[in-house]
């Protein structure tokens, strides 16, 4: 049966999601790998997961070393920076808010590890630090749950190898023994068996099985 066509979109089950990043990001590192091997291409490639994971290969060398080949070759290439006073201001203003900010979640870890002793923080301040913190828990849950599906993942990669080993040996067990195809030989005939002084002895309906 043929495969339907994948829909350019977004994956809204984060399960699935998860999933085809995980699948695709190999497939595409693999790539870089065999297009470098084969053409003897210097490749770097760059992969940020979703929840700010970092990923990335280097064909040869170090990924230093190609992103400082990188910058010496694109230096001359860049185009110049023309900053109106309006750019600058905004930029000020957004160095002086991220500033603020730290001051605010360096004076919430004071809080924190101090229980409270000797320091005070404002309600403005809390609810600052209060949303840090939902942040930071969100992206906890999320690694936890990256670590969580990459074990599954090798947990069924190595129950399928445990159970096409257990198949394999079981094939050969029947092909060198015959355990698949023998079935118990009932009898219903005397057999003499002569003693030390030659009587004959008979056991009848003896079952002999492998």
């Amino acid at each position: 049966m043929a495969r339907g066509k994948i829909q350019m979109k977004r994956i809204e089950n984060p399960v699935h999601r998860q999933v085809t990043f995980c699948k695709r990001r190999a497939g595409l590192l693999k790539k870089a790998k065999e297009l470098s091997v084969l053409c003897d291409a210097e490749i770097g490639v760059f992969i940020f997961s979703a929840h700010g994971k970092l990923y990335e290969q280097a064909s040869k060398g170090t990924m230093q070393g190609l992103i400082e080949r990188y910058m010496k070759c694109n230096r001359g290439a860049q185009p110049e920076l023309h900053v109106n006073d309006k750019e600058v201001l905004d930029l000020k203003d957004e160095i002086s808010k991220l500033k603020l900010e730290i001051d605010v979640l360096h004076k919430g870890m004071r809080f924190i590890y101090g229980g409270g002793n000797g320091y005070s923080m404002t309600l403005d301040e809390m609810n600052v630090l209060e949303k840090h913190l939902e942040i930071w828990m969100c992206q906890i849950r999320s690694a936890k749950m990256d670590i969580m599906f990459q074990e599954i993942q090798l947990l069924k990669n190595k129950e399928g190898i445990l159970k096409a080993a257990n198949e394999y040996l079981q094939e050969k067990m029947d092909e060198q023994y015959g355990f698949g195809s023998m079935e118990p030989m009932l009898t219903n005939t005397d057999y003499p068996l002569m003693t030390n002084n030659q009587f004959p002895l008979t056991i009848q309906n003896e079952i002999y099985q492998f």
